[in-house]
């Protein structure tokens, strides 16, 4: 692929909500950009909307293989390393820990922690020797998805509440390990964002409608979106290291 795009990105969580929202945004941005999701269907039918700057890779983000793959097609299609990556794939479990479905928790784990880590991972091995010889000529980013629960504790979502109390662990290591490095890991942090979420979490209808009631307008993923592109396009001597979104007349968490 011989276009000159600005940067390259890998974006998992990519087939809806933020990741999906973010995806368009980069390429819009002049960016290219690799995205992951599970869709299959829903990948190809990004890659015919955004065009050349869009190459999409199905699988399940907590899989090595298909982590290894995105480096793998960013290469090999862009003909470059990524210098931006999105860990956004991940998933809810509403409930408290007293009423929370525990059958769901492996899985949820699994793409929260294990999968996020994994990425973060991956993502640091090939990313810290080239940036820390480039910087401050070039900008490389690692942008994690947390959560307004992964910082304040709600008792109803507390269970999904800790895996991103782990994951803003992770963010916070990386950080100090690879910004001496020059690169950037930067911690977002949302509130409420109506998407796909909800359904796979098991928020009942009438959840979500109180929801719209005390705080809406809620968040979309453009919303997010527009955060994570300011944060990848400051100067590479700025970090912007954390940010939380929040819809206006959202008080709590």
């Amino acid at each position: 692929m011989s276009e000159d795009y600005s940067r390259i990105a890998i974006v998992t969580g990519a087939t809806s909500g933020i990741g999906e929202a973010t995806v368009r945004k980069f390429a819009a941005a002049g960016f290219g950009v690799v995205g992951n999701g599970r869709n299959s269907a829903k990948l190809a039918a990004i890659e015919k909307q955004i065009g050349t700057a869009f190459r999409g890779v199905a699988g399940n983000a907590a899989d090595i293989s298909i982590l290894e793959q995105l480096f793998v097609t960013a290469g090999e299609y862009f003909g470059r390393h990524p210098d931006i990556i999105v860990a956004n794939a991940g998933r809810g479990l509403g409930g408290s820990v007293k009423e929370a479905d525990l059958s769901q928790f492996d899985d949820v784990i699994k793409i929260n922690v294990t999968g996020t880590l994994a990425l973060l991972q991956k993502a640091a091995q090939k990313m810290a020797d080239g940036q820390q010889r480039d910087f401050p000529k070039s900008a490389a980013d690692i942008v994690i998805i947390g959560s307004v629960v992964g910082r304040h504790i709600s008792p109803f979502s507390a269970v999904y509440g800790a895996t991103k109390f782990a994951v803003h662990a992770l963010a916070e290591g990386l950080r100090r390990e690879l910004g001496p490095k020059g690169i950037r890991v930067s911690l977002v942090e949302p509130g409420i964002v109506i998407s796909g979420f909800q359904a796979v979490a098991g928020y009942s209808n009438e959840m979500v409608q109180s929801f719209n009631d005390r705080f809406g307008p809620l968040l979309k993923g453009d919303d997010v979106a527009n955060a994570i592109h300011y944060i990848v396009t400051q100067p590479p001597h700025v970090h912007i290291s954390d940010i939380i979104v929040r819809p206006t007349r959202q008080d709590y968490p």
